[in-house]
């Protein structure tokens, strides 16, 4: 299995059969918006759940999806600048970068740098604490190319 990549669709529903969760159709037309966006809002993927009309679903049914599914980590998630929660549908190793001007998240998929880093904190020690996990955020805008006539 590649592990940069999130749960595809029979993997969604092997899940959900070992969480003792049915696989309705709003919790399948939940991560299929959940697939195509990567990162999103629950008004995002209400949004995209109704505009392919696969199931009737609510932005409250769609949060609750996606919360339930934050905490039983099949899915992260992420608070932005403008405190909106954003889900996450790879759970694996990665670096987000966060536009902050269009409040978007992006992976940054790069396993040595993350390796290095985790090496790197596990040698030093934070006086009274124990690390338990990294979380490696980039802040960022967009560049505005111009070109030269």
């Amino acid at each position: 299995m590649n592990t940069h990549r999130c749960p595809d669709m029979e993997e969604f529903k092997e899940i959900l059969h070992k969480l003792s969760l049915k696989a309705t159709p709003q919790r399948l037309a939940v991560h299929q918006a959940m697939m195509e966006l990567g990162h999103a809002s629950a008004d995002m993927v209400t949004e995209a759940v109704k505009a392919k009309g696969t199931a009737k679903v609510t932005l409250a049914s769609v949060y609750n999806i996606l919360t339930q599914m934050a905490m039983l980590k099949v899915y992260d998630y992420r608070l932005s600048a403008n405190n909106k929660m954003y889900f996450d549908v790879n759970t694996f190793k990665h670096i987000h970068l966060y536009d902050q001007e269009n409040h978007l998240f992006k992976d940054v998929i790069d396993d040595d740098l993350v390796t290095l880093i985790e090496s790197y904190l596990k040698r030093k020690r934070v006086r009274g604490y124990k690390i338990e996990s990294i979380d490696i955020q980039l802040v960022g805008r967009p560049t505005k190319k111009k070109y030269l006539a």
